[in-house]
């Protein structure tokens, strides 16, 4: 896994051992960014289940101007304080070690708006829909702000938004994986 573009292009970045994470494919998310990039400049940027810190940082690179890298294991916090200290982007990166749901709140309560949401939470986790809900009732994507979701259960996660204050604008599929884009309704 490598940084694709940008300030850090090229740079190998650590991964985590195991099957609790799933990184994201060079070429899915190397498609993401060819679709967000013009509005990627400057950006805020929040990758709720970051793992090794790979589209976060991938963000910064590309020219976001701050990225909030969170997750609740120990050892993904330690691989992406090593990423972003081999990338040279510490000073444009926050990061959380706590439950999405926790940090969601939190950031709800101080009133940070993103432009960007990524959310890749474990496949056969049931979070999708619940870190949806957590963002638009912490008012946390900005009005012109994008959540992009990736998931292998495509079906599943459109029918548990459906009824929620978003649109699907897009979705993309890759092999076994969709990406879904979202914005806010009205």
């Amino acid at each position: 896994m490598r940084v694709i573009s940008g300030i850090a292009k090229g740079t190998i970045l650590y991964t985590l051992q195991g099957n609790n994470t799933r990184p994201t494919l060079d070429r899915v998310k190397e498609a993401l960014f060819n679709i967000i990039q013009n509005r990627m400049l400057e950006a805020t940027v929040l990758d709720l289940f970051s793992g090794s810190g790979a589209i976060g940082i991938e963000a910064i690179s590309r020219g976001a101007k701050k990225a909030v890298l969170c997750d609740n294991s120990k050892a993904a916090i330690s691989i992406i304080k090593k990423n972003l200290e081999k990338t040279h982007l510490e000073d444009k990166a926050i990061l959380i070690k706590e439950d999405y749901k926790e940090v969601l709140r939190f950031l709800g309560g101080k009133k940070v708006q993103f432009d960007f949401i990524f959310l890749d939470p474990p496949y056969a986790e049931d979070m999708t829909k619940k870190a949806v809900e957590e963002i638009i009732k912490g008012n946390l994507l900005k009005q012109e702000g994008i959540i992009v979701i990736e998931t292998d259960e495509e079906a599943r996660i459109l029918e548990e938004i459906k009824n929620m204050k978003v649109n699907v604008y897009d979705l993309r599929k890759y092999g076994r994986i969709k990406l879904i884009f979202l914005n806010r309704k009205g």
